[in-house]
């Protein structure tokens, strides 16, 4: 949860027959900063004290809480909110754990407790237990897109946590006040893979030798290609495009990596260039592998001008999202064999039956399963551990990429 600097934790704890305001709460000793206090019972009561007085209290004695959020500095008021969003933490004696919900018990198992949350199952196929009482929801890997609109059936939930980099059939679902982080980094290592046996799947010609090996047949020896001295292009450099360069690197090859914006380079290239640099680039690289995501700025980058711009022969990788490419105009370039192309991704998705993409020349496509491989769960795992650990301790989060 992305918290401003001026803003405090507030809790109304019942102490003494009245009602301490406290701001600021320290989990570890229990010590509260007084904000504010209403009359006590009692007005002889100990516990009385002038009304929005700083001073430092200790709650000794078991005492009966409600938790406020984040409230700006100098209003500590609860306003009138029967339930808690026990967003953060606090002693155990003073507000209840937070609910957090995960796609499945095997989720819950693996992530383990976290020290001040209440781990619950939601597939979210429909409104979940204590729906009054969820504060952070993790929705399931597969189909999210499918089920998210239940999130409505969660009133007081103010952190979404994706298990996959993208995002954009899910934002625009999300009420207004929550916040959305996606798992950007959880699936670099499987989708560079993908994208590297993709590459070399091409280049090696291995469709041709499958289809024969199911027909019983030994092709005649040829020369194929050869990922060696190939000038690869990679179109989207982030965190899973490096961790591609980083696997292409031994290949011998010569990359180049272009982001939104040019920008100086790393250890595994020299410099990223501008996409404004793309048309006179293009028609100098083998192959191009596309792993920028799908927003307004990239929906059809990939159409005719782009493929025109690539050399015959050349071959184009797509592990990010069927929308970058322009469809018919790919399906016009591998009709034409002009270019090969290796898609783990289409537009539209899943492609019907009888779509021009199933029969075209030179075309690998697999399922989407960039992403789907061994390596995912425990990446994901150690990124929810870490989140909803950093969530129930007020610290920020990552990977945030709306905070509304």
């Amino acid at each position: 949860m992305v918290r401003a600097a001026d803003e405090v934790e507030v809790w109304v704890v019942e102490v003494g027959g009245g009602e301490l305001v406290v701001e600021d709460v320290d989990p570890v000793v229990g010590e509260l900063r007084l904000g504010a206090v209403t009359e006590p019972d009692d007005p002889g009561s100990p516990e009385q004290a002038p009304r929005n007085r700083a001073a430092a209290v200790t709650i000794t004695a078991p005492a009966r809480g409600r938790w406020c959020g984040r409230r700006p500095r100098g209003i500590p008021h609860c306003a009138g909110r029967d339930r808690p969003p026990a967003v953060g933490h606090a002693p155990t004696s003073v507000g209840p754990m937070t609910l957090v919900t995960l796609p499945g018990q095997e989720w819950a198992d693996a992530v383990g407790p976290v020290p001040g949350l209440e781990l619950a199952v939601w597939d979210m196929a429909g409104p979940p237990e204590r729906a009054d009482e969820v504060r952070a929801v993790v929705p399931p890997y597969m189909g999210a897109s499918r089920v998210i609109h239940n999130i409505t059936t969660v009133p007081g939930v103010e952190l979404v946590q994706l298990l996959t980099a993208g995002y954009e059939e899910v934002q625009h679902v999300l009420p207004e006040g929550v916040a959305l982080a996606n798992a950007a980094g959880v699936h670099d290592a499987s989708t560079a893979e993908l994208a590297v046996a993709l590459v070399l799947a091409s280049l090696r010609d291995l469709p041709d030798f499958f289809a024969a090996q199911q027909e019983g047949r030994w092709l005649p020896g040829s020369i194929h290609g050869a990922l060696a001295d190939k000038r690869v292009l990679i179109l989207g450099y982030g965190s899973i495009g490096r961790a591609l360069a980083a696997r292409l690197a031994p290949f011998e090859v010569q990359l180049t990596a272009v982001a939104s914006r040019a920008r100086a380079g790393d250890d595994l290239v020299p410099s990223v260039h501008g996409v404004d640099e793309l048309p006179e680039m293009l028609p100098r690289h083998d192959v191009v592998v596309v792993v920028v995501p799908l927003g307004p700025a990239t929906r059809g980058m990939v159409d005719d001008a782009f493929l025109a711009a690539m050399p015959d022969g050349s071959l184009l990788v797509n592990v990010a999202r069927g929308g970058v490419v322009d469809t018919e105009a790919l399906v016009r370039h591998l009709s034409a064999g002009r270019v090969r192309a290796a898609l783990d991704v289409t537009d539209p998705e899943p492609l019907p039956d009888g779509h021009p993409l199933w029969s075209a020349p030179g075309l690998i496509v697999t399922p989407h399963v960039g992403g789907a491989s061994t390596a995912f769960m425990p990446r994901a795992v150690r990124l929810l551990q870490e989140q909803l650990g950093a969530y129930a301790a007020g610290r920020p989060l990552r990977n945030i990429v709306t905070a509304r």
